[in-house]
């Protein structure tokens, strides 16, 4: 029972890595978008802001769609997996800020300065509990009778 269990949480880490490079393209595509049509307008920092809301809004649409084929409906593995997204975005963060477009890491850790009006920590909270949030909202209200 205990090998078929291991198998099973590779299974749906293996699943739940597909889904999250399906949400870093479409983050970046959102980036992308924010950067042209909102920056101009709201200046980066607001836009920033507002792409928390806005980014968390697309994780959820896409946990939504993919819980059921990641196949974790337990509440232990609905949080490997929204943990696994976390960890796998603040490091392709991390080094893409920091390799790739050569920012500080002043610049870099602004976002999640709370303090300072940095609303990453809520973007990553949503990351964290998309999964749960999702199995909840799939799952049938009969089932739970």
């Amino acid at each position: 029972m205990r090998a078929e269990s291991h198998t099973a949480r590779i299974g749906i880490c293996i699943r739940a890595l597909v889904v999250w490079l399906v949400i870093i393209v479409a983050e970046i595509l959102h980036g992308i978008l924010r950067a042209v049509a909102l920056v101009p307008m709201v200046g980066e920092f607001q836009s920033n802001q507002i792409g928390v809301f806005t980014g968390s809004l697309i994780i959820l649409v896409i946990a939504w769609l993919s819980v059921r084929w990641i196949g974790a409906s337990r509440r232990s593995d609905l949080i490997i997996v929204g943990s696994l997204w976390l960890v796998l975005t603040l490091a392709f963060e991390l080094l893409i800020g920091r390799l790739v477009m050569n920012l500080s890491w002043h610049r870099l850790l602004a976002d999640y300065n709370v303090l300072a009006g940095g609303l990453m920590p809520l973007g990553l909270l949503a990351l964290l509990f998309a999964p749960m949030i999702a199995s909840k909202a799939r799952s049938n209200p009969q089932e739970d009778r």
